[in-house]
Parts: structure tokens; C-alpha cells; sequence
């Protein structure tokens, strides 16, 4: 990979910096536990869709600034909503309108609802969840590709204590996440679990003390960025999406195709020789 790049930009209630090939999108509403609103949420598909478009992104983590990765909506929006009859409507709006990805190259037409995108985008996106996590502070990480938690986070549906439905997908996701049974629990309940008894149920992939969640990410987030072909990554993750579209036999046939395509890029080429010659990778991407 080529040189480290530091990068920063200005969005939002976010904060955002690239470093050697990782991009980290900081949701940055401490004083409400990054509770969500639709700028917040307009801001974060704009860093998210910058980071697909920019060659010197390979990996995106998202976090949240303070004790919360992101305690839900915002309570304000919520009791604007129930006045109004076109809240619902209303909520999506801004962050619907500013989101390019159709611009930016990316296929959104498979995918669709409020963090649909995710899928589209060619990179794997971390959640790094480092404390509450309710509402859609918990559909938001089910669309990212890896989920690390701290192991005092706690994570909440809360849609049933608040008169809701299982919102934006989530009943998909999860079931498909962690099983019928375990999404029950979660979605019927609204209980808070930790971050230790998510990962036993499936729904995050590591829980770490507070202290450790971070340089982890970070190390884990970095080695693929240094050491995996970004065509592998973008490959694997276009495979992943795809499996609750297809059948078995579409999915083997794929994988072939997808095989006899990986053998002749350049990035394999390069896979071959960092190894044989046992040097760090150089990959493109192509």
C-alpha cells in the first residue's frame, strides 16, 4: 500500500480522519449519547460515500464520541413525530435528499430502506460500539459488515417500549444475525443485554474491556487495509450481500465465476508475489 495519508473533514455532529488507509467516522453528539437526528444521519452517508469514492479508503469504522455509540432517536424528534402525521415522513427527508450514491457510482437498487447503502458500498465498514446502543443505534450496526463491542455496552431494541414495530429492516437482519429465537428475545422484550452476552448470542463478533475496543479496531481495521487485496474485500463483502438473494446453486456459480475472473487481476498477480518473495503486499485494487 502506498503511504500513510492523513485526511480530515468537517460534517455534522461527526468526526472524521483517514489514516493509513482506515477511515474513522466518529458520531459526535456526547452530551446526548449521539442520540440520532436527520443531519446526523444525512452527514454520516456523506462521509460514508466520500470513503467508497476515495482510493485511499480501504476500511471504515464508525464509533461514537463519550460513554454512547448511539442511543437512538433523538427524544425531541421523537415527540415532534407524535404531534405531527407527517413525522415519519418527515424524518427520512433530509438525509434521503443528501445522500449521492447513485452519483457516486454506488448500486443502491438491490438494497433498499434506511441504511440499505451499506451494502453498496465496496469496503467493509466496522462498528465499534462503545456503549449504549439502542433503537436505531442498534439497526445502523446490523448493516455494517463487523461488529466489535465493549464489554460494557449495552444494547437495547427499546421499539417495543415505545409503542414501535420492528423498524428499518431489523427483523430481517437479526433473525438472519443471530436466529428467529434470539431475535425474539430482543425484539419482544427490549431488554438490555451487554456486551459480553452479545457475542455469545452471535450479534457482535468481539466483546473488549472499554480500555481495549479501540486499539483492537483499530489493529484489526488496519491490517486489512495493509494486507488485504481491496478487489478480494470488495469482492467478498458483493458475495456476502448477495447470499439472501440467491440459492445455493447460484451462490456456487457465482463463487466460480467470481474465481476465474480473481485469477486474472492484477491483485492476484501481486498475492502470489508478496508471498513467494516475502515482502508487505503492494495491491491496487484492480
Amino acid at each position: 500500500m502506498s503511504a500513510s495519508r492523513e485526511v480530515s473533514h468537517s460534517y455534522e455532529d461527526l468526526l472524521f480522519d483517514v489514516q493509513n488507509g482506515v477511515a474513522l467516522i466518529t458520531l459526535n453528539r456526547p452530551e446526548k449519547l449521539n442520540a440520532w437526528t436527520p443531519a446526523m444521519g444525512a452527514s454520516l452517508k456523506q462521509a460514508v460515500v466520500k470513503c467508497a469514492a476515495d482510493d485511499a479508503v480501504r476500511v471504515i469504522v464508525v464509533t461514537g464520541a463519550g460513554r454512547g455509540f448511539c442511543a437512538g432517536a433523538d427524544m425531541q424528534l421523537l415527540q415532534r413525530i407524535q404531534k405531527s402525521s407527517e413525522g415519519r415522513a418527515q424524518v427520512g427527508a433530509t438525509e434521503e435528499a443528501s445522500l449521492p450514491a447513485a452519483r457516486a457510482g454506488l448500486d443502491v437498487s438491490r438494497y433498499s430502506g434506511r441504511f440499505g447503502y451499506l451494502f453498496s458500498v465496496p469496503k467493509p465498514v466496522i462498528a465499534a460500539i462503545n456503549g449504549a446502543c439502542a433503537g436505531l443505534g442498534f439497526v445502523f450496526p446490523l448493516f455494517c459488515d463487523l461488529r466489535f463491542a465493549s464489554t460494557e455496552a449495552r444494547f437495547t431494541t427499546a421499539f417495543a417500549q415505545r409503542g414501535l414495530i420492528a423498524e428499518h429492516g431489523i427483523a430481517f437482519g437479526l433473525a438472519r444475525l443471530i436466529g428467529p429465537g434470539h431475535a425474539a428475545d430482543l425484539l419482544l422484550s427490549s431488554r438490555k443485554v451487554s456486551g459480553a452476552e452479545a457475542q455469545a448470542m452471535g450479534l457482535v463478533n468481539r466483546a473488549l474491556p472499554p480500555d481495549e475496543l479501540m486499539p483492537f479496531t483499530r489493529r484489526y481495521a488496519h491490517e486489512l487495509a495493509q494486507s488485504c487485496s481491496p478487489r478480494s474485500l470488495r469482492v467478498i463483502k458483493q458475495q456476502l450481500a448477495a447470499l439472501p438473494l440467491q440459492t445455493m446453486a447460484q451462490a456456487f456459480a457465482d463463487a466460480d465465476r467470481l474465481m476465474l475472473e480473481s485469477l486474472r487481476s492484477e491483485d492476484f498477480k501481486e498475492g502470489v508475489a508478496h508471498f513467494v518473495e516475502k515482502r508487505a503486499p503492494r495491491f491496487t485494487g484492480r
